[in-house]
């Protein structure tokens, strides 16, 4: 779809408001639901949003109309975000599936492929996760040992996965597996793992921040079609690779900065001085820099989108994004916690506010950040081979 601007972009911008304002749900504005996804199937005006969106494809907003999304371009897309952020709406499909897999197949994956899962995911039926890491094989990923293993009429897949992101909840799994145990990068395929089958048991781990996000995933003889391998046998490492592209572009965004207001969180904790300063000097200091970070980074995000018009797909600069948009979101949940003091580390009970308590949980489990879709020293050493073009040290992302 053509790049537009000027009177059919504001034109784009009436529509989408009207669309928004008579379909979006107002009991959902600034819903939680938009930001803890879970196992629980949507019920009343979570649901009508959520087929709503489906039925319009803005759920998957730039993706072919022919599969069932919006058909449209980017700058169309990111006025249907702003409308949306304007009036707390969310994107009730938002998954791995339209953030991670779904881009990766609309490049690499058959017409068959294509029609098959695709139009789940942009009607939001079918939730996927991703399996990648193992126990042996996290930063360095090519060193995976899940077995597939040719039957014929069909692959079948032995080994285990780690940090499976949703894999109690998931319903298809995209999956890296070694067909090939005579080489590393070169053996290694791109398959579609049916998660409803025997083979498959799923544990999820809880963690410090007292979630299951994450889980333990065995697969046990698990059944693969033929049909579900994308790319050619032993291909799968380029596809794996662009994927974690599509990842980190998320991890780049603004959704790893979000959170409360520090500013208006330190008045109402740490008070103003007599001429209407945050008291603290210091933490006035911090916090004011972590703004500017901010600014900066979505400044640069919005730089390298401006660069990029005409190509909807990723690049190695979401290294860079990746890890700017983590430091400053784990930057930002520490001055968070210290502004609100002893009050800022309570977990459960009266004493504490519902802020309060989600504030200690988001510090926590923010750690991850800087270690999920790749570490911070594998963000670095991308951007020094991929960007700075300085000599190659690492075969790994």
């Amino acid at each position: 779809m053509a790049d537009f601007g000027g009177s059919e972009l504001d034109a784009f911008r009436a529509e989408a408001r009207d669309w928004l304002e008579a379909n979006f749900p107002k009991s959902l504005a600034n819903s939680d639901i938009a930001m803890i996804p879970g196992g629980e199937k949507p019920t009343g005006d979570a649901l009508t949003w959520k087929q709503r969106m489906a039925d319009k494809g803005w759920g998957a907003p730039t993706w072919p109309t022919q599969y069932g999304g919006g058909g449209l371009s980017g700058p169309q897309a990111r006025v249907l975000q702003q409308e949306m952020d304007r009036i707390g709406a969310y994107n009730p499909v938002a998954g791995m599936g339209t953030s991670m897999f779904g881009p990766t197949l609309l490049e690499y994956g058959t017409e068959d492929q294509k029609q098959r899962h695709i139009p789940p995911i942009v009607r939001g039926e079918l939730r996927w996760c991703q399996g990648y890491s193992e126990p042996g094989a996290g930063s360095d990923l090519a060193s995976l040992q899940t077995k597939c293993e040719d039957k014929g009429d069909h692959w079948s897949v032995n080994g285990q996965k780690i940090w499976t992101s949703g894999a109690q909840y998931a319903d298809w799994c995209f999956c890296l597996v070694r067909t090939d145990t005579s080489k590393k990068h070169e053996g290694i395929s791109f398959v579609l793992i049916n998660m409803r089958q025997p083979g498959v048991e799923v544990r999820p781990i809880k963690l410090i921040a007292g979630s299951s996000p994450f889980c333990e995933t065995f697969f046990t003889d698990a059944r693969v079609e033929k049909n579900d391998m994308v790319g050619p046998l032993n291909g799968g490492w380029t596809i794996g690779k662009r994927l974690l592209q599509h990842e980190r572009s998320g991890q780049g965004g603004g959704r790893m900065m979000a959170g409360p207001n520090v500013v208006e969180l330190a008045k109402r904790y740490v008070g103003l001085d007599e001429k209407g300063r945050i008291a603290d000097p210091d933490l006035r200091m911090r916090i004011a820099r972590n703004a500017m970070d901010a600014k900066a980074h979505a400044l640069t995000l919005k730089r390298v989108v401006d660069e990029a018009k005409g190509n909807l797909n990723p690049s190695a600069t979401t290294s860079i994004m990746k890890n700017s948009g983590t430091w400053i979101g784990q930057e930002k949940a520490e001055l968070t916690i210290e502004i609100m003091g002893h009050q800022g580390l309570g977990w459960d009970g009266d004493a504490f506010s519902k802020e309060e308590r989600n504030a200690v949980r988001t510090w926590l489990s923010g750690k991850a950040t800087t270690i999920f879709g790749g570490s911070q020293e594998i963000q670095s050493n991308i951007v020094s081979k991929r960007i700075l073009g300085l000599p190659d040290t690492t075969q790994n992302g």
